[in-house]
C-alpha cells in the first residue's frame, strides 16, 4: 500500500510537523537516560561463579580491570541447539562497539546456562569475538529473572520484567540486560536490568529499517528477522524474544 502522495511545500509541512514529535522524543530519551543514571543500587553480596574458556572466574571477574559492566543474557539453554535467534540479531551489534566500550571503561559480556561447548561452538558459527561464558550450574540467571525451572513454569506467575506474567507467555529462557558496578573496594553493585523490548535500542538494524518507506515491516516484534547465516534459507524462523 502507498501512502498519499502530496506536493513539495505539502510535504514539508508534514515533515515539520514529524520534525517536532522526533525532537520532543529525544528530549523523553534524554529524560529517561538521566532517571536511568539516577536510580538506586544494589549490592551483591552473593558469589557468582563462570565458566569461562579462562577457565572459572567470578562476578568481579568479568569487569575486567574496568569499574562497568554490562551483561547480556543470552538465550542459549543448556539443552537448546541454537541460540535465540532475536538475541543473536542483537549480537551482531557488539562486536563493532566493543573497542569504544573498552575505552570508556565498559566491559561487555554476554551469559547462558548453555554448557561453554555449546556457547563456543555457536560462537564460532555466528563468527562474533565478544567475550561469552556459562552460568550453567549458577543461580545468577534464576536471580535475574531470565531463566526459568520447570517447577517455576509449573506455577500460577513467573517474574519477569518486573511482573508477575503467565507461564504460558513465558519460557525456560528469555532475554534482558543487567549493569553492574564495582568500586575501588571491590564491592559490586547492580545499577540497572532491562528486558523483553528493553534492549531493542541496541539493534541498529531496527534503527535503520525505522527511517526506510516501509519502516519494519512486521507481522509481528522482529517476526521477519533470522540469523545472518539462514537468510538464504526458504523457511524462516521467528524471533524468540517478544
Amino acid at each position: 500500500m502507498q501512502n498519499e502522495v502530496v506536493s513539495r511545500e505539502e510535504w514539508l509541512e508534514a515533515r515539520r510537523a514529524l520534525l517536532a514529535k522526533e525532537k520532543e522524543a529525544t528530549r523523553l530519551r534524554d529524560s529517561v537516560n538521566a532517571a536511568r543514571l539516577a536510580l538506586p543500587w544494589v549490592k551483591v553480596d552473593k558469589n557468582y561463579a563462570f565458566e569461562t574458556p579462562e577457565g572459572r572466574k567470578s562476578l568481579a571477574d568479568l569487569f575486567d580491570g574496568r569499574s562497568q559492566l554490562l551483561i547480556y543474557h543470552f538465550m542459549l539453554g543448556p539443552d537448546w541447539d541454537a541460540g535465540c535467534t532475536g538475541c543473536s540479531f542483537l549480537s551482531d551489534h557488539v562486536d563493532g562497539a566493543l573497542p569504544h566500550l573498552n575505552h570508556h571503561d565498559v566491559t561487555w559480556v554476554a551469559v547462558s546456562r548453555a554448557p561453554l561447548d555449546k556457547i563456543a561452538a555457536y560462537k564460532q558459527r555466528m563468527g562474533w569475538q565478544f567475550p561469552w561464558v556459562s552460568s550453567f550450574g549458577s543461580d545468577f540467571n534464576f536471580d535475574y529473572h531470565v531463566s526459568f525451572s520447570p517447577e517455576d513454569l509449573a506455577k500460577d506467575k513467573v517474574f519477569y520484567n518486573f511482573t508477575p506474567m503467565q507461564p504460558a507467555d513465558a519460557n525456560d529462557e528469555l532475554p534482558g540486560l543487567s549493569a553492574f558496578y564495582r568500586n575501588d573496594k571491590g564491592e559490586i553493585f547492580h545499577t540497572y536490568s532491562s528486558y523483553a523490548r528493553g534492549p531493542e535500542e541496541l539493534i541498529g538494524t531496527l534503527m535503520i529499517l525505522d527511517r526506510a518507506p516501509k519502516g519494519r515491516n512486521e507481522d509481528s516484534t522482529m517476526n521477519f528477522v533470522c540469523r545472518h547465516d539462514e537468510y538464504e534459507e526458504a523457511a524462516k524462523a521467528p524471533s524468540c524474544c517478544h
